[in-house]
């Protein structure tokens, strides 16, 4: 099975965009993963088990979410498409019943892109041998 990790991010914001800035050196490092960029506002991919890579704000280390995490996610005001966002495209899918299991490996939005590639290397390392 081919695995495959989405990749969330806005190049024209500063604190969306470290996932990718670093998705090259990613696809170059791990040629046997498909590294997919996604908008989240045009609906989310239905796989076995979902894995995200998105940028988080609020914290200075590598986060990772599971299902078991949903209720704890807050939701942008959504007022048009425009402000529809990961959480809310998680939370649809999951009472649709398209949404099983996931993981969100969260990257703090100010963290230096060396180190984040360091410390996902080692998570993503860990998600193919069945540790994380």
């Amino acid at each position: 099975m081919n695995m495959k990790i989405y990749i969330l991010g806005n190049e024209l914001v500063e604190e969306d965009s470290l996932p990718l800035r670093i998705l090259g050196n990613l696809r170059k490092d791990f040629k046997k993963i498909e590294f997919i960029e996604l908008d989240s506002t045009e609906g989310l991919p239905e796989e076995e088990e979902l894995i995200i890579i998105d940028s988080v704000i609020n914290t200075d280390k590598i986060v990772i979410y599971t299902e078991k995490d949903i209720d704890k996610f807050m939701s942008s005001p959504n007022y048009s498409v425009h402000d529809f966002d990961l959480a809310s495209s998680l939370k649809i899918a999951k009472k649709l019943g398209r949404l099983k299991k996931f993981k969100i490996i969260g990257l703090p939005s100010g963290m230096n892109e060396d180190i984040a590639l360091k410390e996902l290397k080692g998570i993503i390392n860990d998600i193919k041998n069945g540790i994380c």
